[in-house]
């Protein structure tokens, strides 16, 4: 019997590594023909991913830019990519990817298709004349996307489900909520808390959507009330975003002296085993993998009151809530964790049992297989 086959498109390769590759090595395992598709490396090696059995090709796309030549030059190699695989099942992982591919399934007939949302962003809260305009030019790419046939919709959180339904570009029977990409909770197992001064850890990408300068501005505060703490900035820069730090800001950051300039960690069980707890202020997320993680690690979180990050603690029980945008709120949290050690260490463990439960690995990977399952079922 012939393999069916699968094709896989992300823009960043360690984005895919990072969040879907247990996913793939399951589908490889079930005798699936996995074809992944990326538009940049970011440090991972396709090498890795060729000698387990996975087809890769580079495909190229430009990641959080808005240019309507390459966006077209990004689309004729995505097609030209569809048309020679002429996969049975397209995954489809970021915005590009699902609204360019999303399209492009339907114009060349792929049998079935799943688009992953990992967060809405910021584009569609916000107020401004210019998002307005934008949420008004996508919509009807959003609307064609999102209305193959035979798709399933992955989104992280109720929110960016109500906003995708309440916009009309989306029926609630083709969505799918998951809580995140998962966690290998064996891989966190320092769980308890270092002795000496308390370290608190911001580890995502250096967006300013993150909150990187309210982090920045707290941590400021604290120092300004004689708080004894160390304050790690973990990330590394991501020019492509429109909101992302350059190496100037950063720079700026470091001189100022605040907090530690660490770089981007690979090994996250470890770096969080050093800390004691972990902050995440950012402006809105799909399901941030550095809450799961911070969960499984045994750690108490701080972090923002809005979609995807709210959706990742129990508030008071495993970690803080915050208002967006607020550094002094911010301080005050923080303050109280680094003050009340056995409160830290009691939602820390909260947090662990919560991993334990709803965030497994395993339980991310069944979810996936059973929408290929169901789609294939619906199309024998």
């Amino acid at each position: 019997m012939k393999k069916k086959k699968i094709l896989i498109l992300v823009n960043y390769l360690s984005f895919f590594l990072s969040h879907r590759l247990p996913i793939a090595e399951a589908l490889l395992a079930k005798g699936f023909e996995v074809f992944i598709g990326y538009g940049e490396l970011r440090g991972a090696d396709p090498k890795f991913l060729k000698q387990k059995g996975f087809n890769v090709s580079f495909v190229p796309m430009q990641p959080g830019s808005l240019n309507l030549l390459k966006d077209l030059k990004t689309f004729y190699c995505m097609w030209s990519f569809f048309t020679k695989v002429k996969p049975d099942i397209v995954h489809l992982i970021t915005i590009k990817p699902y609204l360019y591919g999303g399209i492009i399934s339907r114009l060349t007939g792929v049998p079935s298709l799943i688009s992953a949302v990992s967060g809405l962003g910021t584009l569609f809260v916000n107020k401004d004349l210019k998002s307005k305009f934008l949420r008004l030019l996508l919509y009807p790419i959003y609307k064609i996307a999102f209305n193959h046939l035979n798709q399933k919709v992955i989104v992280q959180n109720k929110d960016d489900l109500k906003v995708l339904v309440n916009w009309g570009v989306l029926n609630i029977s083709r969505i799918k909520l998951l809580k995140g990409s998962g966690v290998k909770i064996e891989n966190f197992t320092n769980l308890d808390e270092l002795g000496g001064i308390p370290t608190v850890c911001f580890a995502a990408r250096l967006l300013r959507d993150k909150g990187v300068y309210e982090y920045v501005a707290a941590v400021r505060l604290l120092k300004e009330r004689g708080i004894k703490a160390r304050f790690l900035l973990a990330g590394d820069l991501d020019t492509n975003n429109p909101t992302g730090l350059n190496l100037n800001e950063l720079n700026k950051l470091k001189d100022e002296g605040y907090v530690e300039i660490t770089g981007y960690h690979k090994d996250i069980p470890a770096l969080y085993a050093k800390s004691h707890i972990i902050c995440l202020p950012s402006y809105r997320e799909g399901f941030p993998k550095s809450l799961i993680e911070a969960a499984a690690a045994s750690r108490t979180v701080v972090t923002t009151d809005v979609p995807g990050c709210r959706d990742a603690i129990i508030p008071n029980k495993t970690g803080l809530l915050v208002p967006i945008k607020n550094s002094q709120k911010l301080a005050d949290a923080l303050q109280w964790l680094i003050e009340n050690p056995k409160k830290r260490i009691a939602m820390g463990k909260a947090g662990r049992k919560l991993a334990e439960k709803e965030f497994p690995i395993e339980k991310i990977v069944l979810d996936h297989l059973d929408i290929y399952q169901d789609l294939i079922n619906n199309n024998s």
